[in-house]
């Protein structure tokens, strides 16, 4: 397996380094609490055994589909813990460990995937935008509203910043790289978090991409680093850095965090038809939440105890949540009408009525 060069504050073998440098020449660390790395290690078991209770819910058929992170957990958790109140987050599909720490009621992206909602949450209350399943397209929305935070004036040390989540795949999309153009032109405050978790569905990099994804930055005008996706410390290190470099009038970054998918891309794929068991195992080896244990307990900061709490508590969560996914009420289909133009539509109530008459034909 490749060995590429990346920021890296926690090794796989859970030995810290204090400082590392960046391929833009910037020199990353992170100075945290013991309260604040324990909080990291239990956002990513949490978000570890929520995403495998939404396969299993899937598997039995409780779900339309699910989109998992196994393995990914640290570049969420990390990133989503780097953002201040006040920043704008952009996700794709599969950021249900960002939305967790960014303090979103997890159930939500599973009533997304039940197919009961296209996103039930509050963007502005939360300040978080919804799902976007159209590969790409969410990268043109963030620099769009990252060129409006200029326009506003709502830049600065207290300013504002907003943050897109993609995967590799997403990179050979043209919808990525018209976002790249117009936040490099406009000094947009937006940070590009590129997941790389080695697959776009069933193509590795080298099928996609001559170079190394971080790259592609320097021919926009703004800079590119990789950092090691499993390395939940460095993950906030650079992303803290480019979100407050961003609000600062800095302009654009592009993050690519190299990183593994353990499992499918979605349920409905099967990964042992592209990749082999060897490289999996290989992978294993990075887990992001047994690198983050190790350092723990070699600190004094865990010990089984405390662990197997824990692993209790999120035990206890997860049948919380699979009840709550089960008892979530099937909306009245007429409700499809209810949002599709911000103050009505006489065509669109006037499908509302055929609609509802057809589907009254049916009673008695």
């Amino acid at each position: 397996m490749e060995q590429p060069d990346f920021v890296q504050l926690l090794t796989p073998d859970g030995e810290r380094i204090e400082r590392s440098v960046g391929q833009d020449g910037v020199e990353y660390s992170v100075d945290l609490t013991d309260e604040e790395l324990m909080g990291l290690y239990r956002d990513m078991v949490v978000t570890r055994r929520l995403d495998a209770e939404g396969v299993a819910l899937q598997r039995q058929g409780e779900m339309a589909l699910w989109a998992s992170l196994a393995g990914q957990e640290a570049a969420q958790v990390g990133s989503g813990r780097a953002l201040r109140p006040q920043d704008m987050l952009f996700p794709s599909y599969r950021e249900h460990g960002v939305l967790y720490a960014r303090g979103l009621d997890p159930l939500l992206p599973f009533s997304l995937f039940r197919g009961l909602d296209h996103g039930a949450w509050d963007p502005a209350e939360h300040r978080t935008q919804m799902y976007t399943l159209v590969v790409g397209a969410q990268t043109l929305h963030a620099t769009g509203y990252a060129m409006g935070i200029t326009l506003d004036g709502r830049l600065g040390d207290d300013g504002e910043a907003a943050i897109v989540y993609f995967g590799d795949g997403a990179t050979a999309q043209g919808d990525v790289n018209e976002a790249f153009v117009w936040a490099g032109v406009h000094q947009a405050p937006v940070v590009f978090f590129c997941q790389n978790n080695q697959y776009a569905i069933s193509v590795p990099p080298e099928r996609q991409s001559r170079a190394p994804l971080y790259r592609r930055a320097a021919g926009f005008g703004f800079p590119g680093v990789r950092v090691d996706g499993n390395d939940v410390l460095a993950s906030y290190a650079v992303t803290r850095h480019a979100l407050d470099r961003a609000r600062r009038g800095a302009g654009p970054m592009l993050i690519e965090a190299y990183t593994y998918r353990m499992g499918a891309h979605t349920t409905s794929d099967d990964p042992s038809r592209y990749r082999a068991s060897a490289e999996e195992q290989a992978w294993a080896a990075r887990d992001p939440i047994a690198r983050l244990a190790t350092f723990l307990r070699r600190r004094g900061l865990a010990d089984d105890d405390l662990f197997l709490k824990i692993e209790e508590e999120v035990r206890r969560l997860s049948v919380e949540l699979r009840e709550r996914v089960l008892g979530l009420p099937a909306p009245d289909s007429s409700t499809i009408f209810d949002h599709a133009y911000a103050h009505g539509s006489p065509l669109v109530e006037a499908q509302r009525a055929r609609h509802e008459a057809y589907t009254t034909s049916f009673e008695g």
